[in-house]
């Protein structure tokens, strides 16, 4: 649903199926639709997020048995266990835009993030703004942010994020409908406090940003996220 919306707004997606993969379907009939998306590509849960419910498949001979496994896994994470393909992007960076919006309808995108140092598909570190991104990208980026959340109708904070490859074409990859642990690295080079705006918005006031400020980064922002895990336990995560 949100990659229609996304495609409604005229915001660029990953080729891929356009619904789950239907349990009646036939192993031949799914090697089929892959072949047609093309390798390498994604099975990736509808449900997912986090990494969970997704596998990487290079060729044919795996993909029977990635499908089964992130079925299995989206089901035992998520409550459904429903998957979709989509091709990988490689090598892509991972691109992501804050956005407020307002009850009144007005939509702000806010300077890009970057998220492409990872681990397990988990974010490591963040920063604002890429070092991979010109001007012009900046731009088309946050507008096709605006132009979904506008799309929808959101309200409050939120992030799309997105796969850039070497092109700078980007693709949209998902919205997080919430405000994620890493908004400060966008507050230190907007000088604007999310958590503020998130209460106002909330008792019905209008967003006074001026959109043009929020675009123009002051300075650079990194910020580290502590990743546990217990080297000795096979590298299992840890609670600390």
């Amino acid at each position: 649903a949100a990659r229609q919306a996304a495609k409604e707004a005229g915001v660029p997606v990953v080729p891929g199926t356009e619904s789950p993969l239907r349990d009646d379907l036939t192993d031949d009939e799914i090697i089929e639709i892959a072949a047609e998306i093309g390798y390498p590509l994604f099975v990736k849960a509808v449900a997912g997020g986090g990494g969970k419910g997704m596998r990487l498949v290079g060729t044919e001979a795996t993909l029977l048995s990635a499908v089964q496994a992130a079925r299995s896994e989206a089901g035992s994470a998520f409550g459904d266990p429903s998957v979709y393909l989509e091709r990988s992007v490689s090598p892509a960076r991972h691109i992501e835009v804050q956005v407020l919006g307002d009850e009144h309808g007005r939509i702000v995108p806010f300077v890009e993030r970057e998220c492409s140092i990872q681990r397990r598909h988990q974010k490591v570190i963040e920063e604002s703004p890429s070092i991979a991104i010109s001007s012009r990208t900046r731009l088309a980026l946050t507008s096709a942010a605006a132009a979904l959340a506008k799309g929808v109708g959101y309200t409050n904070a939120g992030t799309v994020e997105f796969l850039l490859d070497r092109k700078e074409q980007f693709y949209f990859l998902e919205m997080n409908t919430r405000l994620q642990v890493e908004h400060p690295v966008t507050e230190m080079v907007t000088g604007i406090d999310l958590v503020q705006w998130q209460l106002r918005i909330a008792r019905g006031d209008r967003l006074t940003i001026d959109a043009n400020q929020v675009l123009e980064p002051n300075g650079h922002a990194i910020e580290c996220r502590g990743y546990a895990e217990v080297p000795a336990a096979g590298f299992l995560p840890s609670p600390g």
